[in-house]
């Protein structure tokens, strides 16, 4: 299909694709005048830019801002711009960005006027549908309904009768259809005194079908009387028709009678509306066609017993609204003061049911500056809640927004396609009713009131209804501050902030490793970090980036990553302090914005869109790669060089969207790189990247020497040098590879005196010198030992020779003068080692000698 501006009557709509179209229109003015023009632009996913050059092709530069400001959806904005005389060639561009998502909402445009153009010869005849009675007229009238003109009319034709009929500004009648189930509504009465409620149908306005013909239905007796549903949660029936809100101070879950809040209790504030026989008094409902022609006057919802739903309105692609105010919240009594946490919160449950391409639009508007689209949901949805949180004290005004089909026609082949809200629910709200009450804290001082709120970060205590505060690395919830219980624990390696609020990471984290310390610290990445990713290409080739910021640790657990829509500079990080005018802006730990760079579709700077929050709530630090449900796989990132630990931040984000019903979750890799300094490097996984596989959960890998643990004394060894000069120096450096940063210092060198002989070589040559004394003195022992032992078997020998009948010559027991006791000597026991020394050292002594037994003089034959 090809791209354009499409007529639509009364207006001009712009492409829906994510082409760029221009519109162009050149005029010679014969003095300096302007151009005023209406629109309606209400997707962020199209830009639309408004800007005048010369015949030249030269900017102006009276078109300063030429990107037009988005409007509230179904409303009309302006815009004007001063024109210089001469020549002026007018542009609408719209460039659209998909992504995958559904088609962008087009920007319309209408009552395009231009002062100060030259007037023209001759004028143009009216348009079929049109007419002027008037010569030289500025402009033609529409026709009315059920009349026609032809071209260059000066008056409008009436159809001919009944049977026919026409929307304004046709050109011709046409026949009126059968009466069909399409054509009628029923709505319910307010109820009576009987308390019952009466069916009643109606056609839709204006009727264009007939009940006369053969295959026509007819509308369904009225009256019919059912039982009022009761009144809402905070309501009493004081025996009228109607309900009305339960006085200060008491409470009602709607059938019963108001009754006042116990001692030590307040009531809890707030709407809860699941009855729906009236609309309520703070509710309000319409209908709104671009057109602004086809169902004003018209309600755009309808009550339903035990749903609203919505109504018939006036064509298929009507926007059926459904407005809720509420002029401010407040925290419970027992919050008072803490900062960043949950003022309320508003719930709903729906369903819809839908043939075609349906659409509801839920949008928040603050202070009425301006309606933004929260979340919206295409086709048939089950019954489901959603829930949307409050954070800031203000006006707001809640809409949901109905439209059967976006394409532009007038028939009504969808009317059967609606939507049903069950219930809706807002806390604290600061002109609520209560259906219940909820126990408060007492304190010192009542100051005429039975409750006390209690300081930040304080629990109510069951027993005593004290206020005590939570303990250390706890926040209290933000759904209940009644008992210990409401103190939930923080995640691993975080803390509390000072109103125990919020939880985060101080930039420190321990580690024990294999009986090691590991100390990190990662002050020095505090501070915001940024990743471009891509490029990208959509279907029709425009090129986009991923553009993240990330806020790791710090700060208090304020959320330092700011992401912005629309704007010229998106690397902003800071805006002013105390600004209300965050539409644009997001705040959160870790964002994502779309960039479409300034070469492509013609911008002349980089625009940033589509900004999302992937992470408002710290979960926690570890090196584990699993943390509630988070899981990193091990595949997903290069493996380390080093073993030194990754450290593991783990973030999510608390809103819910229909592909991620849980939230989206963020996972930050810290990986010890010596190579990378400052900030480092982020990057995303070569799986997913455009940093995330399922578009829920998403996964960074931040490579920084920050990322090192802090030094310790096993991070360096000494080496002693040689001695010279009688000095000995002993040096300390790191161990390489180097895997730490900060922690402590190198020890400075070390001189001492070196000696000429070392200690231990002293004791070796003594112990060296006793040894070879001891083993001379052995071997001197047993040698003259075996001397002795051979003169005692010489003698044995010669005793043995001689004749066997002649005795051996007495020998004498005595011992000789100068002969040793051999004998005892020799069959003595062994003596010990120390005995031997002894007995060596005696003989030493002694002047002995040795003597030889002489043989026997007698005769052998003796």
């Amino acid at each position: 299909m090809h791209s354009s501006w499409i007529p639509r009557g009364n207006y001009i709509e712009s492409n829906r694709d994510d082409c760029t179209v221009s519109l162009i229109y050149a005029v010679h003015l014969k003095k300096s005048g302007y151009v005023f023009f209406e629109y309606q632009y209400v997707d962020n996913n199209i830009f639309f830019e408004f800007f005048i050059q010369n015949d030249q092709c030269q900017e102006m530069d009276t078109t300063t801002d030429k990107w037009v400001k988005l409007t509230d959806n179904g409303e009309w904005g302006s815009h004007s711009v001063m024109l210089k005389s001469g020549t002026n060639i007018l542009y609408w561009r719209t460039t659209g960005i998909l992504m995958g998502s559904k088609a962008v909402k087009p920007v319309l445009v209408k009552n395009i006027t231009i002062e100060g153009v030259a007037y023209t010869s001759e004028c143009f005849p009216c348009k079929p549908g049109t007419f002027s009675n008037k010569p030289g007229s500025f402009n033609c009238q529409v026709c009315p309904r059920n009349t026609y003109s032809e071209k260059g009319a000066k008056e409008c034709i009436r159809c001919k009768d009944d049977s026919q009929f026409s929307e304004e500004g046709s050109s011709e009648c046409t026949e009126r259809p059968p009466c069909t189930t399409k054509d009628y509504f029923q709505i319910h009465t307010p109820c009576d005194e009987e308390g019952k409620t009466q069916i009643m149908y109606k056609w839709i306005e204006p009727k264009i079908c007939r009940e006369d013909l053969t295959d026509a239905i007819r509308l369904p007796p009225s009256g019919e009387k059912k039982d009022c549903p009761p009144c809402n949660p905070g309501f009493y029936n004081n025996g009228s028709s109607s309900c009305h809100p339960c006085p200060p101070g008491t409470f009602s879950d709607g059938t019963k009678e108001c009754r006042p809040c116990p001692a030590g209790t307040e009531p809890a504030l707030g709407f809860e509306y699941k009855w729906w026989n009236v609309l309520p008094g703070n509710m309000k409902t319409s209908c709104f066609n671009v057109g602004n022609s086809k169902c004003d006057g018209m309600n755009g919802w309808e009550v339903a017993g035990d749903h609203i739903q919505s109504g018939a309105g006036g064509s298929d692609n009507d926007y059926l609204i459904l407005n809720l105010h509420i002029p401010g919240f407040k925290p419970p009594t027992s919050m008072t003061g803490a900062t960043g946490s949950e003022l309320g919160r508003i719930t709903f449950v729906f369903e819809t049911l839908c043939s075609a391409d349906c659409v509801l639009y839920f949008m928040v508007d603050i202070n009425r500056k301006s309606t933004n689209v929260v979340e919206s949901w295409g086709g048939t949805k089950e019954k489901q809640a959603y829930t949307h949180i409050i954070f800031k004290n203000a006006t707001f005004t809640f809409t949901w927004a109905f439209q059967r089909t976006n394409q532009g026609q007038d028939n009504r082949r969808f009317i059967n396609d609606m939507v049903k809200i069950y219930s809706i629910t807002a806390t604290n709200a600061v002109d609520g009713v209560a259906s219940s009450c909820r126990a408060c804290a007492l304190g010192s001082e009542q100051s005429g009131s039975s409750c006390v709120p209690c300081p930040p970060g304080h629990y109510i205590e069951k027993e005593t209804n004290q206020c005590k505060e939570c303990p250390p690395d706890t926040y209290l919830s933000i759904h209940q501050v009644y008992g210990k219980e409401a103190c939930i624990p923080c995640g691993p390696g975080s803390k509390n902030n000072q109103d125990h609020s919020v939880c985060y990471s101080d930039c420190f984290f321990y580690h024990e490793k294999e009986n090691q310390s590991l100390h990190y610290d990662f002050s020095n990445l505090s501070s915001v970090g940024s990743l471009m990713n891509g490029p990208s290409f959509t279907s029709k080739g425009t090129k986009y980036f991923h553009f993240f910021n990330i806020s790791l640790c710090g700060h208090e657990g304020k959320k330092m990553a700011l992401c912005t829509n629309n704007i010229t500079d998106f690397t902003v990080k800071e805006i002013v302090a105390g600004s209300d005018d965050y539409t644009n802006l997001v705040g959160a730990f870790v964002c994502q914005s779309t960039i479409i760079p300034s070469e492509s579709k013609g911008f002349r700077a980089a625009l940033s869109s589509q900004s999302i929050i992937l992470a408002d709530t710290f979960l926690g630090v570890t090196v584990e790669t699993t943390l509630q449900n988070i899981n990193i796989k091990e595949d997903m990132f290069p493996v380390p060089t080093s073993q030194i630990p990754d450290v593991h931040f783990f973030y999510k984000s608390s809103t819910a969207t229909t592909s991620c019903i849980n939230g989206r979750s963020t996972a930050v890799k810290m990986r010890c790189n010596p190579t990378k300094s400052g900030a480092g490097v982020i990057s995303v996984p070569s799986k997913c990247p455009a940093g995330t596989c399922d578009g829920c959960t998403f996964y960074f890998l931040w490579e920084s020497a920050e990322a090192c643990p802090l030094c310790t004394e096993h991070d360096f060894h000494e080496i002693e040098g040689a001695c010279k000069r009688g000095f000995q120096e002993t040096l300390y450096v790191w161990n390489e590879p180097k895997w730490c940063i900060k922690g402590i210092s190198l020890p400075e060198k070390k001189l001492a005196t070196c000696e000429t002989v070392d200690f231990w070589l002293k004791v070796g040559a003594g112990v060296g010198a006793f040894t070879a004394v001891l083993l001379v003195a052995l071997t001197c022992y047993f040698w003259k030992k075996n001397q002795k032992l051979e003169y005692k078997y010489s003698k044995l020998v010669m005793t043995t020779n001689s004749k066997e009948c002649e005795l051996p010559a007495a020998d004498s027991c005595a011992i000789m003068e100068g002969e040793d006791n051999e004998e005892e000597v020799v069959y003595s026991n062994k003596q010990s080692l120390l005995g031997k020394l002894k007995s060596l050292a005696t003989k030493e002594k002694e002047d002995h000698f040795e003597s030889v037994q002489l043989k026997t003089s007698r005769s052998p034959n003796i």
